[in-house]
């Protein structure tokens, strides 16, 4: 009986250890439902710079290292138009990074992309997680610097959801922002087009991923994408 016991656990076991991937590596349900490893845990293969510089950065412990990548965003060579990306984000003592999403132009990521605030500080349109200069989170779950944050986004045509460590913190539809500048508090938001404001409805449904170099450290790992029709 015993033995019996020991088998059926050491079976769990393994069939556990199918299910859940190490860091950088995609389980076995990932796999067959088409997500994409973007980040292999041991250099940059597929990541360059925004403006074009070599990357610099140096791999910590199989996570990304933004600071001193060599430009402001270190980007995914490869566009992509709607999408589920997941990664899990570490931050220094003190951090302002972003993730950043469909760059339509790296030349002017600022203004062509949005981004998904990485920081220290909390609260408000600059706050961790919040869509950067746009909306606040809903909800503060980080775990504060040097623990790992994980973070789960959705960007399907004009609708974007974050989640934090499980919990909904942005639920926005694109659409809705159809007037130049307009954003959730009062004044215009920070993009422009030809030194105007823009209406974020009009921004392309398609562009470049990355993250920011913003002078801190911050460190990424497993990054995964799921590609949408």
């Amino acid at each position: 009986m015993k033995q019996t016991i020991l088998i059926l656990c050491a079976l769990c076991v393994c069939c556990s250890a199918k299910l859940m991937a190490q860091d950088n590596q995609l389980t076995d349900a990932e796999k067959k439902a088409g997500w994409i490893l973007l980040f292999n845990g041991k250099n940059y293969d597929g990541w360059i710079n925004n403006d074009g510089n070599p990357v610099a950065a140096k791999v910590e412990d199989g996570a990304m290292q933004t600071y001193k990548c060599g430009g402001y965003i270190l980007t995914y060579n490869k566009p992509f138009g709607n999408f589920i990306l997941k990664c899990d984000v570490k931050q220094d003592t003190e951090c302002n990074s972003g993730i950043f999403l469909r760059m339509s132009d790296l030349k002017d990521p600022v203004n062509t992309g949005f981004e998904i605030q990485v920081a220290t500080e909390t609260g408000g349109v600059h706050g961790h997680g919040a869509l950067y200069d746009v909306r606040a989170p809903l909800a503060n779950p980080g775990k504060g610097a040097g623990n790992w944050d994980h973070f789960e986004i959705r960007f399907v045509n004009a609708r974007l959801i974050v989640l934090l460590n499980e919990t909904k913190i942005v639920d926005i539809n694109l659409d809705e922002y159809s007037e130049p500048g307009k954003r959730d508090i009062e004044g215009n938001h920070k993009f422009e087009l030809n030194g105007k404001p823009r209406a974020l409805r009009d921004f392309s449904h398609e562009g470049y991923i990355g993250f920011q170099d913003h002078d801190h450290k911050c460190w990424y790992k497993n990054v995964k994408l799921l590609p949408l029709n």
